[in-house]
């Protein structure tokens, strides 16, 4: 059985050791040493990364009373040195001791307790039983816990029996039996854990929720601490600056800008949808005067299939023809007409397109397409122009 030096000295880096046995199994190789300080996956926390002998740690599993490390290549030496992944497990130390404090807090002032913990790439999210969290309870939670942040506290960590670990205020009793780990926050939090912590509470520098979100009817809570909550507000902070900059405004006054760009935004789209009537209004005219055959072929370069669709309602509502329409820009074909001809637009569509990768479809008067390609939209184009000549 492996010496756990993630336990006995938790900010040990390097060290020497012996490999107690090399596994090979799956095209996969793992390596058991005599003590290791390479934490394995549980709990909610992520296995270590580091090296042995300069070979990559690839992950850590623990079984029974062994822990496997999954190693790049075999190791030559039976003695090796092996080095951790200092800046990943104390970021795991950080975020897991933040959970710690967020859990005892959430417990200490609304008696939500905490269902399950997962600690992400990117963020730090745990499951706590309630439907919501009000956006006061958000504040005064993360209020607390920099405030117990700042007071560093002292976390300590011992083993109990489980005879004797009803001796404490447990936030939840383990189901494990056997030798059980206390990880207790001065004052605040006793709690059954296994994963590894930080000494004191000072060490996550500040605490931050992100975000909120119902999950199966609880809520899940993203936060971030140490230095992931500072490279968090040094990325906002570089953004804020940003658009501070490009508005030529403080940090202050950038909300009232972005409304009120909000409210010029939506009085330009409007004056610009009535433009866009107009407009289609006189080119529907002028297509009615160009065009005295049952059926419109036009291809545009430039205009939307929202444009076109709209096109051809008014070119419908004053005539009675078929509406073959192309716009390159989305890639897309409409086909259409008012009802007055027996010809299925959704079905010569479909019996069409596939033949040039288009997709799409439609009902007795109204059909659309899309293609991969400009070419294969014109070449579809030119088919169903075909067919459609040759038909009526």
């Amino acid at each position: 059985m492996s010496t756990k030096l993630y336990y006995s000295t938790p900010y040990e880096t390097k060290w020497s050791t012996n490999i107690e046995d090399i596994i090979e199994t799956d095209n996969k190789i793992y390596v058991t040493l005599q003590e290791t300080a390479f934490y394995p996956e549980g709990g909610g926390q992520p296995a270590d990364t580091g090296t042995i002998d300069g070979i990559d740690v690839l992950d850590v599993q623990i079984k029974g009373n062994k822990i496997y490390h999954r190693v790049e290549r075999k190791p030559k030496s039976k003695h090796v040195e092996c080095e951790l992944n200092w800046n990943r497990r104390f970021d795991h130390m950080q975020q897991h001791t933040a959970q710690h404090l967020i859990s005892a807090v959430l417990e200490e002032q609304y008696s939500i307790p905490t269902v399950s913990f997962h600690l992400g790439k990117d963020y730090t999210t745990i499951d706590v039983d309630t439907s919501e969290l009000t956006t006061e309870q958000i504040d005064k939670i993360e209020h607390i816990c920099n405030t117990y942040i700042m007071t560093n506290l002292e976390i300590k960590t011992y083993f109990t029996t489980h005879e004797e670990v009803n001796k404490f205020p447990l936030r939840k009793l383990p189901k494990v039996t056997g030798a059980i780990r206390i990880v207790e926050i001065d004052g605040i939090d006793f709690s059954a854990c296994a994963g590894t912590h930080v000494q004191r509470t000072g060490e996550l520098s500040s605490f931050k929720i992100i975000k909120t979100e119902k999950h199966r009817g609880q809520t899940r809570v993203f936060f971030l601490s140490g230095w992931r909550a500072i490279y968090d507000y040094q990325t906002s902070q570089s953004i804020l600056d940003g658009l501070s900059n490009h508005f030529k405004t403080n940090k202050q006054q950038l909300h009232d800008r972005i409304n009120k760009l909000e409210l010029e935004k939506k009085a330009v789209n409007r004056e610009l949808e009535s433009l866009k009537a107009e407009n289609n209004a006189f080119h529907a005219e002028q297509i009615l005067a160009d065009h005295n055959e049952k059926i419109i072929f036009l291809q545009f370069e430039e205009k939307t299939m929202k444009d076109l669709s709209t096109l051809a309602k008014y070119l419908l509502q004053k005539s009675s023809h078929i509406i073959l329409f192309s716009s390159e820009i989305d890639k897309k074909l409409l086909l259409q007409h008012n009802g007055d001809y027996s010809l299925h637009c959704g079905k010569l569509l479909r019996e069409t397109i596939q033949e040039f990768e288009g997709k799409g479809g439609g009902n007795e008067v109204l059909a659309q397409a899309t293609f991969p390609s400009i070419q294969q939209l014109q070449a579809g184009f030119q088919k169903i122009k075909e067919t459609l000549l040759s038909n009526l």
